[in-house]
């Protein structure tokens, strides 16, 4: 019979929202051979079961943190240098030396000209694959009722080769590769302004806290711990502290992540909205997978497991940014995927792996947890453990509609936009987040300790309460180079 994992491990340890001490908050002498109380004076080596329980730092390996002193973050990304139409139709008949032609694509902004002008050379490709033709503009109409009409007159002595069946169909693609002018002649006739888009993101608030009273801070005794950065010697009651503050980090990355704008008369709008009406959708914020989710690229119906499958991905990657390096952060199925995909290909793709990304060092991105390939671009794959954490996206159901993600692929290093707040253009990662700052009050981090205990004299309440605040927003760049993988 095969082999199968039968037994599943249970959640034990159930953290409360205060440190009360419970069978369910302590490791029984079931669990690990401690003691049924931590008492003073006991001394013991604490083993962490779930091995390190943080979520790694995505943002931290991929992006950078910066100031903000506004509520609105946004920026400017530059349009295409080039059009393409792929929706053009035109009535002239078969071997016509001229023909006009009618752009039908979706205009932006949509009741605008054409961009194409008197004097340009253009490419005309029958979209039915019958052939293809090259010609000069010879007049355009972009007046009232004309919007979108150029007229081309064809190099080949054939003419045009295939008939149009109408100026409203769609039958050529066109695009621009040129111009040519006679001697003698004036320039070209108007300019063009590349459209920028402009998005925005907005920061949300992130808080949570700790209490503990008084005397069950006198109470505690020492335990040996190690933590997560291997610091040892923290006394009990700031390792659970310790916790709270872990448990918070990875809140402001997961936020980044999942964070969603409320839509108009939500209840989210009701409750957080900066007006406190359903109608004011001021709460949420672009997280990455909803600014992927409606910028970027979708992979859907199960993980790329051919090279097959990695060559469509490339192509549309191709058309967008090109960028050279990308880094793919999967769970632990699109992992195996990806290692069975390159071990059926003899090593395929390995050696010719620059490594740039980590100052073209193989070992130090191995040591950090990313091997590489080269598929037309170089791929960076490495384990994401928030795929995997069974109490975060870990183990949801799969299937289309379910919302599991698979991996995320993003692309490496900066982008040029033009910053509105700044007013020029600036070099921006990818990925990064900005956070609310000025010079009196610094919201990237703020914690400060409330109560009567623990040194703290701000209210009567005989208790230690730790609060934790940010402010934060992350900024999603170049949406369109970014791939989601889902079922």
């Amino acid at each position: 019979m095969a082999g199968q994992v039968k037994a599943t491990p249970t959640y034990a340890l159930t953290p409360s929202s205060e440190r009360t001490p419970t069978a369910q908050n302590y490791l029984t002498n079931a669990d690990f051979d401690w003691l049924n109380q931590y008492l003073p004076d006991t001394y013991e080596k604490e083993f962490e079961r779930y091995g390190n329980r943080t979520i790694s730092s995505f943002l931290r390996m991929v992006g950078a943190e910066m100031p903000t002193n506004s509520d609105l973050i946004k920026w400017a990304e530059q349009g295409r240098l080039h059009t393409k139409y792929t929706s053009v139709g035109s009535g002239a008949l078969v071997n016509a030396d001229q023909a006009t032609f009618q752009v039908n694509d979706v205009l932006d902004p949509t009741a605008a000209e054409q961009v194409i002008r008197v004097g340009q050379t253009i490419m005309v490709v029958q979209n039915d694959g019958s052939g293809s033709n090259k010609a000069v503009v010879s007049a355009v109409n972009n007046a009232a009722g004309g919007r979108g009409q150029f007229t081309a007159d064809f190099y080949e002595a054939g003419g045009l080769v295939t008939a149009g069946t109408g100026v409203g169909n769609a039958d050529v693609t066109v695009f621009i590769y040129g111009s040519e002018f006679k001697k003698g002649t004036a320039g070209m006739t108007g300019s063009l302004e590349a459209n920028d888009f402009i998005f925005d993101n907005k920061p949300i608030i992130i808080k949570d806290t700790y209490n503990v009273s008084g005397s069950d801070m006198a109470q505690i005794g020492w335990v040996e711990i190690t933590t997560e950065d291997g610091a040892t010697g923290y006394l009990w009651y700031l390792k659970s502290e310790h916790e709270t503050r872990l448990r918070f980090d990875d809140y402001l990355e997961t936020a980044m992540i999942e964070t969603v704008p409320a839509e108009q008369n939500s209840g989210a709008a009701a409750i957080l909205g900066s007006s406190g009406a359903a109608a004011d959708p001021g709460a949420g914020s672009d997280g990455i997978f909803y600014a992927v989710t409606q910028r970027g690229n979708i992979w859907d119906g199960g993980n790329p497991t051919t090279l097959a499958d990695f060559d469509s991905i490339i192509s549309r990657l191709d058309k967008q940014g090109a960028i050279e390096e990308n880094v793919i952060f999967a769970n632990r199925q699109f992992i195996f995927d990806m290692d069975d995909m390159l071990a059926a290909q003899n090593s395929y793709g390995a050696g010719g792996t620059s490594y740039g990304l980590f100052d073209n060092d193989e070992e130090m991105a191995l040591n950090l947890g990313f091997s590489g390939f080269r598929r037309g671009y170089d791929f960076y794959k490495t384990d994401w453990k928030y795929l995997n954490d069974p109490t975060m996206r870990g183990g949801l159901p799969s299937g289309a509609g379910s919302g599991k993600i698979n991996g995320l692929l993003v692309p490496a290093g900066s982008t040029s936009v033009y910053d509105q707040i700044l007013g020029k253009n600036a070099k921006r990662p990818f990925l990064h987040v900005r956070y609310r700052a000025s010079e009196t009050e610094d919201r990237r981090y703020k914690t400060w300790i409330t109560g009567s205990a623990g040194g703290a004299a701000t209210s009567d309440v005989d208790n230690m309460q730790v609060n934790f605040l940010s402010e934060r927003a992350v900024c999603t760049l170049g949406a369109n180079n970014f791939f989601l993988f889902q079922d």
